[in-house]
């Protein structure tokens, strides 16, 4: 039985969220990103106001399709070992994280859709994204990453949304540092192009294990930063784990992550055919309510996938 707290997704909401931060700031805006962080632009006054302009965005596209929204603060490399290839000590970090859901806050502060608007605290790996170069046991991971969530939890945060996450014992760490935090969590596991996990897990086995693991705390799963040409034979209709999978958060490229990690130009890809595969796996997927975009998507790619998705 799912844990006794706060129902975050209505089953009838179609929710939106952003896109593809990092590329958008890297390609499009030609923002350096050292060890790609988009956190350290809280910190200075050009910073924050483009990113407001980027998430304002969005803001606009979840109120002109009469939807509900999810702010995710910007940080998905918020975490110790990050933060110090950037030169910030835990204290640095921690503001950090603070302004970053300071931010977060003062959009949300503004909002006058008719759904609901959330207010999330990104987690990424602790590692690459891309590449299992090392790995924790779930309870070093939980030890590990509640440094950056118990913070968001006091800054503010009333979710933790955890992208790209490549294999089951990071995600079950998160899972429980969120639960001992008080926070429900969304869990994303990123997939190569054969549909599984980094770790080479399948998608259903993880699933499974962190629910078995955890009393089924995530408030649902997603899937990000792979595009669905990867993955769209991999859901199941009618099964119990592919229900459990409420939000996307796809690629514009279809590109592997070894190729694209290599990219020296933006593959933005085709807004309108991302957003008609979006529509397909949403017939196979009947839990999905989070829609937004990752590596090389912007508001057009998420845009398009509001019109489709609001008929």
């Amino acid at each position: 039985m799912a844990p006794n707290r706060p129902y975050v997704f209505a089953a009838d909401t179609t929710v939106i969220t952003d896109g593809g931060l990092e590329t958008w700031l890297l390609f499009q805006n030609n923002i350096d990103l050292p060890g790609f962080a988009a956190y350290p632009l809280v910190a200075n006054e050009p910073g924050r106001q483009l990113l407001l302009d980027y998430y304002r965005g969005f803001v606009d596209i979840a109120t002109r399709h009469g939807m509900g929204l999810e702010l995710d603060a910007p940080t998905w490399r918020a975490n110790p070992d990050w933060a110090a290839t950037l030169g910030h000590d835990r204290n640095e970090l921690a503001r950090h994280i603070d302004l970053s859901i300071e931010l977060i806050a003062s959009v949300k502060a503004g909002w006058s859709g008719s759904g609901p608007c959330i207010l999330g605290g990104v987690v990424g790996p602790r590692g690459d994204g891309y590449r299992i170069d090392a790995t924790m046991s779930a309870a070093e991971a939980a030890s590990y990453h509640s440094f950056q969530i118990d913070r968001m939890a006091s800054a503010g945060a009333e979710l933790v949304s955890a992208l790209t996450l490549g294999y089951v014992d990071e995600a079950i760490g998160v899972t429980e540092a969120a639960k001992a935090a008080g926070l429900p969590v969304v869990i994303s596991f990123t997939l190569e192009t054969d549909g599984r996990l980094p770790s080479s897990m399948g998608l259903d086995e993880a699933i499974a294990a962190v629910d078995a693991a955890t009393g089924a705390y995530p408030e649902h799963y997603m899937i990000n930063c792979a595009h669905p040409a990867h993955f769209d034979n991999v859901p199941v209709r009618d099964s119990a784990w592919t229900a459990r999978i409420g939000g996307l958060r796809a690629n514009a490229s279809q590109l592997s992550h070894a190729e694209l990690d290599v990219m020296t130009e933006l593959d933005d890809g085709d807004p309108d055919d991302l957003a008609a595969r979006y529509a397909v796996l949403r017939t196979v997927m009947p839990g999905l309510k989070v829609v937004g975009g990752c590596c090389g998507t912007d508001h057009r790619h998420v845009a398009a996938i509001a019109r489709l998705l609001e008929h």
